[in-house]
C-alpha cells in the first residue's frame, strides 16, 4: 500500500510559479511511475504528466508542455512538479498518482493523494 500526500498549492497571480510536492509512503515508491493530474472547477480530471520510476523519462500534456516540469528523488520518497508561466486556466486541484507502468490514463493509477489546490488569478 501506498499513501501520497501534496503540497505546495496555493494562490498566484498569472506568470507566477509554483512547485507542488508528493511525499510518498511504503517501501515500492522507486518501483511505480508516478502521475500528476487535475481537475479543474467543473471540468473532468485530466492528465498533466508522468515520470518513470528511474527519472530518466517524461511525459506531459501539450497544456502544460515547456512550462512544467516534473521530477523526483527516490532517497526522500517524494516527486515534484514545478509550474512556471501560470496561466488562469491552470487553476485546478492537483493530484499525484502511482502507477505500473508509464501511462497517462486515470484507470491505470492505482494510489491517488488528496490533491492540493491550485488557483492562478489573472
Amino acid at each position: 500500500q501506498v499513501q501520497l500526500v501534496e503540497s505546495g498549492g496555493g494562490l498566484v497571480q498569472a506568470g507566477g510559479s509554483l512547485r507542488l510536492s508528493c511525499a510518498a509512503s511504503g517501501r515500492a515508491f522507486s518501483s511505480y511511475t508516478m502521475g500528476w493530474f487535475r481537475q479543474g472547477p467543473g471540468k473532468e480530471r485530466e492528465f498533466v504528466g508522468r515520470i518513470s520510476w528511474s527519472g530518466v523519462s517524461t511525459y506531459y500534456a501539450d497544456s502544460v508542455k515547456g512550462r512544467f516540469t516534473i521530477s523526483r528523488d527516490n532517497a526522500k520518497n517524494t516527486v515534484y512538479l514545478q509550474m512556471n508561466s501560470l496561466k488562469p486556466e491552470d487553476t485546478a486541484v492537483y493530484y499525484c498518482a502511482t502507477s505500473g507502468h508509464d501511462s497517462t490514463l486515470n484507470h491505470e493509477y492505482s494510489y491517488w493523494g488528496q490533491g492540493t489546490r491550485v488557483t492562478v488569478s489573472s
